[in-house]
């Protein structure tokens, strides 16, 4: 009995899951945050932005290497509140129903965001988009196509592609190799996610005339810019049969403007929530303005910037933009040694592709596209690797002219809802060193 008493008090005092501290640790709530219920925390301000009605302070408590970004009403702090001021916080519930939130302090909380009318908004729009998107293909007669999101192919020969192998060691194991290394164990070939469905599209295309796909696609950039994501969603389409860089522009312009009329008919009330101010656009009734890459240089030079050997940056194509009074430009014939292998020589001079980029207000390039080339000798010369011998092959057997392009999503989204961030277009976005959930 007494042995009984003692083991239950020895139980009680040294019961683990009941800390003697009554608040969390920073590290505590950063491995398994208490949505729903009250958390109180102490530590020192590490870092302190202010904004007009809020503040938002990085606090440590030394328990771990993160901070913890708490948000204040200015209403609540104190004049003493500086770099290095101890602090004791209580918080709950993240989202407070009669306050609006900047979308810098909701991407902290992306799943809960979705219960905010701004980003319900948003997905709403999104959720309408890819439905007008859908319904244009079938009206003009397009063969929906689910290109591969694991590839062996890197079409844009950028080298920015994220690399795919067994995480489990026994399979690994199981099936290595000779002559082969883990990257290549599974599928025999290493295998990537995939950066564009065009290459397949293209051998669609050969077989079934028009078609399009819409998917996820994956970038390895180290950007964390307002315009990039690690996973986004692209809309590709090709045109068989395609000559001219006029026609394509021409399917192009069609397709932006079905898509913004359906849009300001069907989600009104959701582009009044996202932003009041976002009215229907000037242009949607003017045709998009066309000019060449070397005529977009001299605009450039002369409003005194260079273009340098990269190419035009996102800065010079907001510019471009803007000279051409928010209508949307079109610039063709590019350099061939900016663009990729596949692109199509320009007839009048063998230096320059029939490639394009559209430009719009907000971010710029939105969509890229150019004439494939068909010849198959030009095609042989250009061709990065032995591994594309398959697409080499195409030109061979019922050959047609080709011409598509690919359309940035989220991209668009930022346009049709004049969001600045693309990270406030897609449920749950994935950028460098970011990846919850």
């Amino acid at each position: 009995m007494y042995i009984s008493t003692f083991t239950r008090r020895l139980n009680t005092l040294f019961k683990l899951n009941e800390s003697y501290k009554k608040y969390s640790v920073i590290a505590a709530v950063l491995k398994k945050p208490t949505v729903g219920k009250v958390t109180e925390i102490k530590g020192w301000v590490k870092n302190l932005r202010k904004q007009k009605d809020l503040i938002f302070a990085d606090v440590s408590d030394g328990s771990c290497a993160q901070k913890l970004q708490i948000v204040i009403p200015k209403a609540l702090a104190t004049n003493s509140l500086t770099y290095g001021s101890s602090v004791h916080i209580t918080d709950g519930y993240p989202f407070n129903p009669r306050t609006t939130h900047p979308p810098e302090y909701t991407r902290q909380y992306l799943h809960l965001r979705t219960r905010t009318n701004y980003m319900a908004a948003i997905l709403r729009v999104r959720s309408s988009l890819t439905k007008h998107i859908h319904d244009y293909y079938t009206l003009k007669k397009y063969t929906n196509i689910n290109t591969p999101i694991l590839t062996s192919n890197d079409s844009e020969g950028a080298g920015e592609v994220f690399k795919l192998q067994p995480d489990n060691e026994e399979t690994v194991k199981a099936m290595m190799q000779e002559n082969k290394d883990r990257d290549s164990v599974y599928f025999g070939s290493k295998t990537f996610l995939t950066v564009s469905g065009q290459l397949h599209l293209e051998a669609a295309c050969r077989g079934m005339g028009d078609v399009y796909t819409l998917g996820p696609t994956f970038r390895a950039e180290n950007s964390r810019s307002r315009l990039h994501l690690s996973e986004f969603y692209m809309l590709e389409a090709e045109l068989a049969f395609c000559k001219t860089i006029e026609q394509l522009q021409l399917a192009i312009e069609e397709l932006i403007k079905y898509i913004f009329v359906n849009i300001r008919n069907t989600n009104e009330a959701d582009l009044f929530l996202i932003d009041k101010k976002n009215v229907s656009p000037t242009w949607i009734d003017k045709q998009f303005i066309t000019i060449t890459y070397d005529e977009a240089r001299q605009i450039l030079q002369k409003k005194g910037t260079n273009v340098a050997d990269e190419g035009i940056n996102k800065e010079q194509e907001l510019t471009l933009v803007e000279h051409c009074d928010g209508v949307p430009v079109f610039v063709i014939k590019w350099p061939k040694d900016m663009k990729s292998f596949y692109m199509k020589e320009c007839e009048e001079d063998k230096t320059k592709v029939d490639a394009l980029d559209l430009l719009t207000p907000i971010t710029g390039e939105v969509v890229g596209g150019s004439l494939r080339e068909d010849d198959y000798k030009k095609l042989k010369l250009k061709l990065p690797s032995e591994k594309l011998n398959w697409y080499l092959e195409l030109r061979k057997f019922g050959n047609i002219p080709t011409g598509g392009y690919g359309l940035g999503l989220e991209r668009l989204l930022q346009v049709l809802c004049n969001v600045h961030n693309i990270k406030d277009t897609i449920p749950f976005p994935r950028w460098p060193h970011n990846c919850d959930m």
